[in-house]
């Protein structure tokens, strides 16, 4: 041992130093680039997957993304499918690019997740605080706050994910009970009706949880919901000989077509419309052919508990409507509620509940009013989701509720449930399949009116926030935005002095995708005199106008 302590002794007594000189080591510039602007895509991505897993279209998710890398001054290009998301950061300076990928597994619509979270995307761009990448290259106390301000968004993230649901999964199936019963109100049917379809709708859901648990794919899923709904519909109809009611009373189309709508709201028509209508074609098609596959469960469910049942001899009859159908305020009501309900089934607030059934009341009563006035079910289904659209991007910044919520839940009482059932009935009781047909490609036309109708109204509505925005921005407002004061502020006092930047800039007024924060602190006011006349500004990338290029107008 002394031994060996004798030599540890002697090598360290002659061991050199750290070489003063450094040989072959990483830049620290693109050291510290690449750590900053990794983060940012890291807080960026996490975002948008959320939101993709919790039911936003592709239009908000990209938007969010894009927002956040702007909001630190990091551009990026996005690439956008059904399961994943792909944003790449092509390097400054020749450095190496940045990207990252995020695989989406499961998509369950939770809205009240889905609020908070665009909400807290928008308070992100919105952080005056926040510090642009470009600042943090050369300053690691730049680069050490700009972490700290990014890990606190990311712990504000985390907090919205592992907070508890809402509502217990118990809960959620009696929302989808009453769901089925405002349904039942909506079409025209009984208490009984109400309460059978409620009832059958609480079987369904009960059953659909054993069956997922095993793992089951969503399209045998599909098919046992739909049999175990209209297999209730045929034994009423086999048993109703010896039941004390009329078959008017409880006509078994009505029970089926409720929990069809039950099951056809979580279908995504409006998201696949709205992503391929916005340029989002790959998403688009994964969407489609989500909702063709359940859709086609619907009609095998169907169709294998009819064809049984034609083969046992029982009479398959059909009865649109209740001999005595409710006035059409009660089937407004049963609209309202029905969309409502659908909403707390995803997990939505109270408050956005109330919001989603007056949406869904208005358009109900849109589609009454043009069915009693002779219009196309088509045209009477397309005009009330335009409506919807409309008004659920309209007000969606007042309210703070994405309009991805309103829209969807708000056009539920819309679904061509029976419809469908009428299609199928059809098919499986005539000798000919040509009215059956018809009846399908009606209730398709339906989804593609309702879809179409709802991407519409959310865009005019968007184009007419922006034409607003535009109009009632001040001339000083429209002249600098984020992006543009950083890459000033970054610049040397000469060039920050040379440049009429506007001091009264308002904080926090959004143009477009970029941000207007106050630039007080730009023009350095020690660099220049303030007696002496300033040279002319000289054409420059980050500033797009000077003081007095605007009219009063703005223009």
């Amino acid at each position: 041992m002394r031994g060996k302590n004798f030599f540890d002794n002697l090598a360290r007594k002659v061991g050199g130093k750290t070489p003063s000189t450094t040989v072959g080591r990483r830049a620290q510039r693109a050291l510290l680039a690449e750590r900053s602007i990794r983060e940012v895509l890291e807080l960026a991505v996490r975002v948008g997957e959320t939101m993709l897993a919790l039911g936003a279209s592709a239009t908000d998710v990209t938007d969010a993304i894009r927002r956040t890398t702007k909001a630190f001054g990091v551009d990026c290009q996005i690439d956008l499918t059904f399961t994943s998301i792909l944003v790449v950061h092509d390097g400054v300076n020749d450095g190496a690019g940045i990207s990252l990928l995020r695989v989406v597994n499961s998509r369950l619509p939770d809205y009240d997740r889905l609020t908070r979270v665009m909400e807290l995307s928008r308070e992100i761009a919105a952080d005056p605080n926040d510090i642009d990448v470009a600042e943090t290259i050369d300053d690691p106390a730049k680069l050490e706050e700009a972490l700290n301000q990014l890990e606190s968004f990311h712990q504000r993230l985390d907090e919205i994910l592992v907070a508890p649901q809402r509502f217990r999964r118990s809960m959620v199936t009696l929302w989808l009970a009453l769901m089925a019963g405002g349904v039942g109100f909506l079409l025209g049917g009984g208490p009984l009706v109400c309460l059978l379809s409620a009832a059958t709708t609480v079987v369904v859901d009960l059953v659909l949880q054993a069956l997922g648990r095993w793992g089951l794919p969503a399209f045998f899923l599909q098919i046992a919901g739909a049999a175990i709904a209209t297999g209730v519909a045929v034994g009423l109809l086999a048993a109703l000989p010896v039941l004390p009611v009329e078959f008017a009373a409880l006509p078994p189309a009505l029970v089926v077509a409720s929990g069809l709508v039950v099951l056809l709201a979580g279908m995504s028509f409006v998201g696949a419309a709205d992503d391929a209508i916005n340029g989002f074609p790959i998403t688009a098609m994964g969407r489609l052919l989500e909702v063709v596959l359940l859709t086609l469960g619907l009609i095998v469910g169907i169709a294998i508990v009819l064809d049984v049942a034609r083969g046992l001899g029982i009479d398959l009859r059909l009865v649109e409507r209740s001999v005595q159908p409710w006035p059409s305020a009660v089937q407004v009501i049963g609209a309202a509620i029905a969309a409502a309900a659908w909403a707390l089934a995803s997990y939505a607030t109270m408050r956005t509940a109330l919001v989603v059934m007056i949406f869904g009341g208005i358009a109900y009563l849109g589609y009454d009013v043009l069915v009693t006035a002779g219009t196309e079910p088509l045209v009477a289904t397309a005009v009330p989701a335009l409506i919807i659209g409309i008004l659920g991007e309209g007000l969606s910044r007042k309210l703070h509720i994405p309009a991805t919520i309103t829209t969807v839940c708000g056009t539920v009482p819309l679904l061509p449930g029976l419809a469908i059932y009428q299609g199928m009935l059809d098919i499986t009781s005539s000798d000919t399949s040509d009215d059956g047909v018809l009846r399908l490609v009606q209730a398709g036309s339906i989804g593609i009116g309702i879809a179409g109708g709802v991407t519409l109204g959310r865009f005019l509505a968007r184009q007419f926030r922006t034409r607003r925005r535009r109009r009632t921005a001040t001339p000083e407002a429209m002249v600098m935005s984020k992006r543009q004061f950083r890459g000033t502020a970054s610049a040397g006092p000469e060039t920050r002095a040379l440049y009429m930047i506007p001091d009264e800039v308002a904080v926090g007024l959004e143009t477009g995708m970029l941000r207007i924060v106050s630039v007080d602190e730009v023009v350095d006011a020690g660099q220049a005199d303030v007696g002496a006349a300033a040279p002319p500004a000289p054409p420059h990338p980050n500033v797009a106008l000077k003081r007095g290029d605007l009219n009063a107008r703005g223009e």
